[in-house]
C-alpha cells in the first residue's frame, strides 16, 4: 500500500486545491482500508460509518498538511472516531447486527505480516480479525491490511509504536493458531 503513497499525496494536493476527479482518486486510494477498519469495529454499519467518516475528511481537507501517508492516518483516525462514536450511541440504543459475508476489494499485502491471511477470503479474514481483542484486532487492521507503518498506527490508536508493534504480534499469532487449529477453509 505504501507504493501508492506518492500518488495519493499528489491526489491530496490536487483535491486541497479544489480538483474533484482528484478527490475522487483520493477516496478510491484510501476507501479499501478505511472501510474495512471500520468494519472491524462496527461490523454491518461500517458503510454508514464510513460515509459520515468521508464528510468529516471532505470538510476539514483543507486544513490537512502532510503526504499521502500522513493523510492515510489522519483519515484512518477520522473513521476509527466515527466507529468509536457510533459503538458508543449504539451501546445506548442497542441493536441486532446481520451477516458479514460481502466481500471487500481490499488491495494485497505482500509481507510476512499478512502471510496469514492470505489463504483466506476478505469477509473471512475480516471476521478472524474481529474475533481478537479490540488493540490487536486494530493493530492488525492498520499494520496489515490498511498498511500503515508503526509509528502512523500509533497516532491513529493514541498509542506508542512499540505497543503496536507488540499487539499486531500477538494479534498476528493469535490468528495463525486459529487458522493452524482450523484451517483456512472454516
Amino acid at each position: 500500500m505504501g507504493g501508492h503513497d506518492a500518488e495519493l499525496g499528489t491526489a491530496v494536493a490536487r483535491a486541497q486545491g479544489g480538483d474533484e476527479d482528484a478527490f475522487a482518486q483520493v477516496y478510491r486510494l484510501v476507501q479499501p482500508g478505511l472501510l474495512a477498519s471500520v468494519r472491524v469495529l462496527v461490523g454491518d454499519d461500517a458503510e454508514d460509518v464510513a460515509a459520515d467518516a468521508w464528510l468529516e475528511i471532505a470538510r476539514d481537507l483543507a486544513r490537512f498538511h502532510g503526504d499521502g501517508a500522513g493523510f492515510r492516518g489522519w483519515a484512518m483516525t477520522i473513521a476509527r472516531h466515527r466507529a468509536l462514536d457510533h459503538l458508543r450511541r449504539r451501546r445506548r440504543r442497542p441493536r441486532a447486527s446481520g451477516s458479514e459475508a460481502e466481500l471487500l476489494d481490499i488491495p494485497d499485502r505482500h509481507d510476512t505480516a499478512g502471510a496469514a491471511l492470505e489463504s483466506l477470503s476478505t469477509a473471512r479474514a475480516l471476521a478472524l480479525i474481529r474475533g481478537l481483542p479490540r488493540d490487536q484486532a486494530e493493530a492488525v487492521l492498520l499494520r496489515v491490511v490498511v498498511g500503515l507503518d508503526a509509528p502512523t498506527s500509533a497516532r491513529v490508536l493514541g498509542k506508542r509504536p512499540g505497543a503496536v508493534r507488540t499487539a499486531a504480534h500477538r494479534g498476528l499469532k493469535r490468528l495463525a493458531a486459529r487458522l493452524g487449529r482450523t484451517g483456512p477453509e472454516e
